[in-house]
């Protein structure tokens, strides 16, 4: 481990792995925006990252060092040798690709590296430049397993069907049809309904919601305030139903709702829906009751309040950050819940956005309505979200800590 700790073994590492990422990256970006083929070598990325990493250790002037890797990666895509490889493209291609590989190479590795020199190093600076390391490529791998999946979503809605069947993976968009590129969006509206799909979706939910919060809120102040038999048991086994996969229960709830005439039915819908996130709801609410000081609900006790008013007027102020955390996530349950939904609802007037998507998924119907009926169905739920995060975050954690 000792040897490590050495800038001339620790820089060449780094350097080849990080060379070899970012050209896994680089290459992936210019498939997608381009169509054409762009593909990384482990090989190139060995010959090159081991004495680009070395190079970069020590260095002061970093803007000779980027200016130098980028002129260098370019050329080296013109000749058609480096990380990354490209054979059918254009030279005016090729140069842009060799830029953007040096600016992904250089400037990460030489923040890795700026402390490292090319002798023996302190344990501290040998795991800084690690911790370096790893996080750059945190960022590159969560962001690509997350805005990939997105970005072909995106752009598949974006085509028409000839586009697709001449080259399925050419993500390029012809932006001489102006507004026309939206088109599978506004044939999703008027041929197939979603207006009326997302208008149900959205009722469901905010119903949902609403009848959660109903019986999660006395439950979980039960629970976490009053002393009765059976409480801690009951406590205990909140989240057993939450762990009982629903497709286990499936059938007897179709049969259930079918003998009882609530399949195909909204009222069906509202009352399976809260039976998944009532317990979750629960288990997060008994969790921020128990933090709350006992001490102010007493003294409401002792004013003369009722125990019922204790709950109304004390600990549901106190509580509206755990209760919006809650909120959005249960809303976020009744959002993207499809396996329910696909079950029971035959009625296309009824039908939730999941399963609205679900009846495009059709030989008959274009991929790319599948497609924008996907997105239009993630982008509120995203938006709200990333809008109210922080709350999320803030109700998620504020009953952790007790004291």
């Amino acid at each position: 481990m000792t040897l490590f700790r050495h800038g001339y073994v620790t820089g060449p590492v780094i350097g080849v792995l990080w060379v070899f990422v970012a050209a896994v990256t680089v290459s992936v970006a210019m498939s997608f925006a381009t169509g054409a083929a762009f593909r990384p070598s482990a090989f190139y990325a060995l010959i090159v990252g081991a004495p680009l990493g070395v190079a970069c250790l020590g260095v002061r002037r970093k803007r000779i060092v980027v200016a130098a890797g980028c002129i260098g990666f370019a050329l080296g895509m013109v000749m058609g040798i480096g990380p990354v490889l490209s054979t059918d493209t254009g030279i005016g291609l090729r140069l842009v690709t060799g830029v953007a590989l040096g600016l992904a190479v250089c400037w990460p590795l030489l923040h890795f590296l700026e402390n490292l020199s090319r002798s023996a190093v302190t344990r501290h600076v040998f795991e800084e430049a690690v911790i370096r390391f790893l996080t750059g490529f945190g960022y590159v791998f969560f962001t690509a397993i997350v805005a990939i999946p997105f970005y072909v979503m995106v752009m598949t809605s974006l085509k028409n069907q000839s586009q697709l069947i001449q080259n399925p993976l050419d993500f390029s968009l012809d932006w001489s049809l102006g507004w026309g590129v939206l088109r599978s969006y506004t044939e999703l509206f008027r041929d197939f309904n979603f207006g009326t799909y997302m208008l149900n979706s959205l009722v469901i939910s905010v119903l949902t919601v609403f009848i959660t919060l109903l019986f999660s809120i006395p439950g979980a102040y039960a629970v976490a305030r009053l002393r009765f038999k059976g409480q801690a048991v009951f406590s205990r086994s909140i989240l057993l139903i939450y762990m009982v996969p629903i497709i286990v229960l499936a059938l007897p709830i179709y049969i259930a709702f079918s003998m009882t005439g609530l399949r195909n039915t909204v009222v069906g819908i509202l009352m399976i829906y809260p039976v998944t996130t009532i317990p979750v709801a629960l288990y997060m609410l008994q969790g921020y009751f128990r933090g709350l000081p006992a001490e102010i609900e007493e003294a409401g006790l002792m004013d003369g309040l009722s125990r019922l008013q204790v709950i109304w007027k004390i600990t549901l102020p106190l509580s509206l950050p755990a209760m919006a955390s809650v909120s959005l996530y249960v809303f976020m349950i009744a959002w993207n819940e499809f396996l329910l939904a696909f079950m029971l609802l035959d009625d296309p007037s009824k039908f939730t956005l999941t399963r609205g998507i679900a009846s495009l998924n059709s030989s008959e119907i274009p991929r790319q309505h599948l497609m924008a009926g996907s997105v239009v169905a993630t982008v509120p739920i995203m938006v709200l979200f990333l809008g109210l995060e922080r709350f999320m975050t803030k109700g998620l954690t504020a009953g952790s800590v007790k004291g």
